[in-house]
């Protein structure tokens, strides 16, 4: 499988994600885009033996977008260190049949997991095992049929962007374990990782990137 590299260097290698692939192992036993980046980095640097791919954050496996990987131990160290501290900006672009109201809005709601479903719900306030979710978005366009929503999280919450967006009405598009009418084709969900902003854990640069849309007539005709 050929990668869209969006960035590499000694530290990192940062992929755009296709819709269906998974980022770490699960109960499927297909192979991980993880897997994937470790067989690059070893054909490409002819490196024997094991390689090293630490994984500092997750998608959700009918998510599109951006992943990170690291390349060493200390790299995974920071990055997650970043990710816990939240000073990694994390930019997505949603679509759904309902424009939300009003245009733009910060969500702030708690959520808890139901493992056994592996699903998110918004619960009230006090409920034991929730988490704090927050969330700014804004309406970006339209067609005929559908609107493009940007989101930009706080926190990284489990399924929170396909969770809070749902409470609010805006159920994203194929997304049926979220009350969307009918699955995509691909078994997809019009939800992308567009873009990250962060300074390099080791070089001290600042990294941003930003990543196409996969290519399907719904994401193009919003773009």
């Amino acid at each position: 499988m050929k990668l869209d590299i969006l960035y590499e260097d000694n530290h990192l290698i940062i992929v755009n994600k296709q819709a269906g692939q998974i980022v770490q192992a699960d109960a499927t036993r297909d192979k991980t885009l993880g897997e994937y980046v470790a067989d690059y980095i070893k054909a490409k640097y002819e490196k024997p033996g094991n390689v090293f791919v630490g994984i500092p954050h997750r998608l959700d496996r009918p998510t599109s977008g951006i992943v990170i990987f690291t390349r060493t131990s200390k790299a995974l160290t920071r990055m997650t260190e970043l990710f816990k501290k939240r000073e990694i900006s994390k930019t997505y672009w949603a679509v759904s049949a309902t424009q939300p109201s009003p245009l733009s809005g910060r969500l702030e709601d708690y959520l808890r997991k139901n493992p056994k479903q592996n699903k998110s719900y918004v619960v009230p306030k006090n409920t034991q095992g929730s988490q704090l979710a927050i969330l700014n978005y804004k309406y970006l366009k339209s067609t005929d049929r559908y609107h493009l929503i940007e989101v930009d999280l706080e926190t990284g919450r489990h399924h929170q962007i396909r969770a809070q967006l749902t409470h609010i009405g805006c159920v994203i598009k194929g997304d049926v374990k979220y009350g969307a009418d009918r699955p995509n084709k691909d078994r997809s969900i019009h939800l992308h990782s567009r873009s990250v902003s962060f300074v390099h854990p080791i070089k001290n640069e600042e990294i941003n990137l930003t990543a196409s849309t996969p290519n399907d007539p719904v994401w193009n005709a919003l773009n």
